[in-house]
């Protein structure tokens, strides 16, 4: 018995065991299946189902999608491929991907100039740089500067015009700030917000105009001759141009028609003499699709140079003409009679002339004080006509920066993306303000933001779309036009906030009251509080909510279509009302869900990032 306790371990062990490898089944793929997909009878049997319904799917789209018709130019020209592939006719025979290497471009951009994609190009890649010390805290904090300048410098890639036009901007902001310190340090921060936001929109709606204006007007009489002659040298350069290019793609259209005309196509589909050909053509018919690229461009650039001089050259006649103008003008107006003349357009006149015809009480004015009027409105008219014409002439003489582009050439992905980017960025902020003010003790800043949520709440966004697109500038000062874009993104970026304040007051809610609390003993007043312990908190909880809002807005940027933006939706039915295109449907929309799926994913994928990263569950 000694001997045999001898040989044995001890009953508490005293001695380390080797490492022996985990068994195969618990680790790797192996481990990772019996632990997710193979943990029981049920779940077995559901697995086996799933992946025999995935493999029907792609055995059934697989074939559709690797369809060789990238090269086709025409519906037509995809159905003759499939066909010489013995597969049968049809919508799912085969995807007509040559719709998509014809218009992706389009798809992209839109209508913006093809000369200027590399604005909105670099406008792309320079938020990576703006939103990476934003998202990411091991990102250098230096770059928070460059976030701070980008949201001004965006536009202005876009939209081009005057270098000066952002600096402007930023001015109106700094301006802002100024003004909310020494209202703060000398009242409270309540008021400083509140003068800080009458200063920012005095600058931005009136200040930056003026000083604008003022600028084009001395730097444009400074150039005007210098700027006339290189507008006439550059519509004699771009004359024979364009003459040449046209000549070639006249020469070009005719060489390939004359060896389409030498194939019957009806009888050449069947041996495939006709695909052949047209396969044989494909660098024909790709460079002819160069030069009328090539030559779209250069028309565009000599109207635009023919119309600039024509500009520059009646620009002292109109500035001759404008005094003349006004006083005509003021001369027609004092001969207006009695209250008609406070009436200042002719759809003023024509409600009060239909209000007057439905109430007899009423007494009809004459006839000669309602000719009296419509002069007056006409003369006024033709002044305010001259006037926007030689400041727009100054605006172009004057520009030092980038080519303007108007928003009706906006399209396609960038239109939702520049609408999504900053809808998103403005809404989380003006969604944090909502809350604290429907959670404020103020009676008044309280039902202001209650009111504004719920009835934000309570539209559909197509109707504010709507109302942005018609009668948003009736709200604004007299004389004040917003691009249509713009006023989109006002209306996504309230309606957006509206959301995005419910779901951060879930966030707040959700706060033990020993927050707040902390916070009072603390002796942190109500904004410090905000700032460095309940708001942080709160957003933390609420980033599913925040996020998931994020890719709700980005997607719903496809309704600017019913107010003629012609968003990818909008494009690809005009793509379908092309003869070449008329009948594809899949291959667009399938381009589109791509283009769409890839940000929201990636929204997506960054939440689930950023709670384990914070550990949103409090773990």
């Amino acid at each position: 018995m000694s001997n045999l306790h001898a040989d044995t371990v001890a009953y508490v062990r005293d001695t380390m065991l080797p490492e022996r490898e985990p068994p195969a089944s618990t680790v790797g793929f192996l481990g990772w299946g019996k632990e997710n997909l193979f943990t029981g009878p049920f779940n077995t049997i559901v697995t086996v189902l799933c992946t025999l319904f995935v493999g029907w799917v792609l055995w059934s789209i697989l074939p559709w999608v690797f369809t060789p018709t990238w090269n086709a130019a025409s519906l037509k020209e995809c159905q003759a491929i499939i066909a010489e592939m013995g597969r049968d006719g049809g919508h799912f025979a085969g995807a007509c991907w040559g719709v998509i290497r014809d218009r992706w471009v389009q798809l992209l951009f839109g209508f913006y100039p093809s000369d200027l994609y590399w604005r909105p190009l670099l406008a792309l890649a320079l938020l990576v740089p703006a939103l990476f010390p934003v998202l990411f805290t091991q990102a250098p904090r230096k770059l928070l500067w460059f976030s701070v300048l980008y949201p001004f410098l965006f536009p202005w890639l876009l939209w081009g015009g005057a270098v000066w036009a952002p600096l402007l901007v930023i001015a109106s902001f700094v301006l802002a700030f100024a003004a909310y310190k020494i209202t703060a340090s000398a009242s409270s921060s309540l008021l400083g917000i509140i003068v800080s936001v009458v200063v920012a929109v005095v600058c931005l709606v009136w200040g930056v105009s003026l000083v604008s204006g003022s600028i084009e007007r001395v730097l444009g009489a400074a150039r005007y001759e210098s700027r006339l002659a290189e507008a006439r040298e550059n519509v004699a350069t771009l004359t024979p141009e364009a003459e040449r290019l046209e000549g070639e793609r006249d020469a070009l259209a005719a060489q390939i028609a004359e060896r389409l005309a030498s194939v019957d196509v009806p009888e050449g589909e069947g041996d495939g003499s006709y695909l052949a050909l047209i396969n044989d053509l494909a660098d024909e018919r790709a460079m002819l699709a160069d030069l009328a690229s090539e030559k779209a461009v250069v028309d565009r650039r000599l109207s635009t140079a023919r119309t600039f001089v024509r500009q520059m050259e009646s620009l002292p006649e109109w500035e001759a003409e404008l005094p003349e103008l006004r006083a005509e003008a003021e001369a027609l107006r004092a001969a207006v009679p009695g209250e008609l003349a406070s009436i200042r357009s002719e759809q003023q006149l024509e409600s009060y002339l239909e209000e007057i015809a439905e109430d007899d009480s009423l007494e009809a004015p004459a006839p000669e004080a309602v000719t009296a009027v419509e002069d007056a409105i006409e003369a006024e008219e033709s002044v305010g006509d001259t006037e926007r014409a030689i400041q727009s002439t100054y605006k172009d003489i004057s520009r030092i920066g980038l080519e303007t582009v108007g928003s009706r050439d906006f399209g396609g992905m960038m239109v939702s993306v520049t609408i999504g980017v900053v809808a998103i960025a403005c809404s989380l902020p003006l969604g944090i303000v909502l809350a604290l003010g429907r959670q404020s003790d103020l009676l008044i800043v309280k039902s202001l933001c209650v009111g504004f949520i719920e009835f934000i709440r309570g539209v559909p966004l197509i109707t504010l779309l709507f109302v942005a697109s018609t009668l948003l500038n009736i709200f604004l000062p007299p004389g004040t036009s917003f691009d249509i874009i713009l006023r989109v993104i006002i209306m996504a970026t309230l309606f957006a906030s509206a959301y995005m304040a419910e779901v951060i007051r879930g966030g707040l809610a959700a706060l033990p009251k020993g927050q707040y609390e902390g916070a009072d003993s603390l002796g942190l007043d109500y904004w410090q509080a905000q700032r460095l312990i309940i708001m942080p908190q709160a957003l933390k909880i609420s980033i599913p909510g925040i996020v998931s809002t994020f890719i709700g807005l980005f997607k719903d940027t496809v309704l600017v279509s019913v107010i003629g933006i012609l968003d990818p939706l909008g494009l690809s039915n005009s793509i379908r009302a092309d003869q070449a295109w008329n009948g594809v449907v899949w291959e667009l929309y399938g381009f589109i869900a791509v283009m769409f799926f890839i940000p929201c994913f990636a929204m997506s994928r960054y939440s689930m990032y950023l709670e384990r990263r914070l550990q949103t569950g409090h773990r």
